[in-house]
């Protein structure tokens, strides 16, 4: 069982989908651009230079797939770490699950908020965090990711620059640091854990806002 702790403080977002991306919409309708749509950048000319090399249809179908494997694997853990029951009905799923729960039985023992919609008015963008909570010992940001195959560690510096920017939400949502950013990734090959101070990441999340920016302004 997981010992929740879930904060009461919240802003007000709501996310609209959009052709060039996420955007979260604060309750005096200034936007944020979603994070997640932000880094997106970073993986444009490898996710182009892919769909070119499967063609189109092959590339789609993959896509989906992951998503809905990275969806179900979400909604498993979610549904874990607040004491619920899961669903086991997917296969293929529910081994990416397995592999990753004796990691979270053995790191995770507080939880202080599961998806929760934030943004960030110095960084100027927006995000759902995946889970905040205490992990191996002290307060983390968590993000779960999926993968078909094992990442190394330089093939995952958006994941350590996403889970910052939430880190950065965080404390001005709630005036508490949060420096230990950890990504756990729920893999076929087996699970994966990074863990990364949020000081040696936030310069270059500052450098990809500021290049996004740049070429929405440009377009």
């Amino acid at each position: 069982m997981f010992t929740q702790e879930l904060i009461n403080e919240n802003f007000s977002l709501k996310q609209v989908n959009r052709k060039g991306g996420r955007v979260y919409v604060d309750e005096d309708s200034n936007e944020y651009p979603s994070i997640t749509t932000v880094l997106s950048i970073l993986s444009e000319a490898g996710i182009k230079a892919w769909r070119a090399r499967v063609g189109e249809e092959e590339a789609n179908r993959v896509s989906s797939r992951a998503i809905k494997r990275g969806n179900k694997v979400h909604s498993m853990i979610e549904n874990y770490i607040q004491n619920k029951e899961v669903d086991y009905s997917d296969l293929i799923s529910t081994q990416n699950f397995k592999d990753i729960q004796p990691i979270i039985d053995d790191k995770l023992t507080k939880v202080y908020a599961i998806e929760k919609r934030m943004h960030s008015k110095h960084l100027g963008v927006a995000g759902t965090v995946d889970c905040v909570g205490e992990w191996d010992g002290r307060r983390a940001i968590i993000d779960w990711k999926t993968s078909a195959k094992f990442k190394k560690k330089e093939w995952v510096h958006g994941y350590f620059m996403q889970a910052c920017a939430y880190s950065i939400m965080w404390e001005e949502l709630t005036r508490q640091p949060i420096t230990q950013l950890v990504v756990c990734i729920a893999s076929d090959e087996g699970p994966q854990v990074f863990t990364e101070h949020r000081d040696n990441w936030d310069q270059n999340l500052i450098s990809v806002i500021n290049d996004y920016k740049t070429r929405k302004r440009l377009k």
